[in-house]
């Protein structure tokens, strides 16, 4: 994988605890920082195309009416519940 160089300014605190993260797992500070940067872009880029799709299904007319949803929602919880209580 082709990777680059970037620079990044935290808290003290976090640096202090990258450090000790570091330490423990004998890992760079590079390395721990790189993956904690690539899976909260991960993250924030699955809830943005989630968002995206809710938005073209709005559009699109693909929509539940919140009482039918709820109905759903109700009907999925009482099921649950009496499967439980069996």
């Amino acid at each position: 994988m082709t990777s680059t160089t970037m620079t990044i300014r935290v808290p003290l605190a976090v640096q202090e605890q990258l450090a000790r993260l570091s330490q423990s797992t004998k890992r760079s500070r590079s390395y721990l920082a790189g993956e904690a940067v690539a899976a909260y872009v991960e993250r924030e880029l699955a809830i943005i195309e989630g968002i995206e799709r809710g938005l073209a299904d709005m559009k699109a007319g693909h929509v539940t009416p919140h009482d039918e949803a709820m109905d759903r929602i109700d009907a999925a919880i009482e099921a649950a519940q009496t499967k439980h209580a069996a």
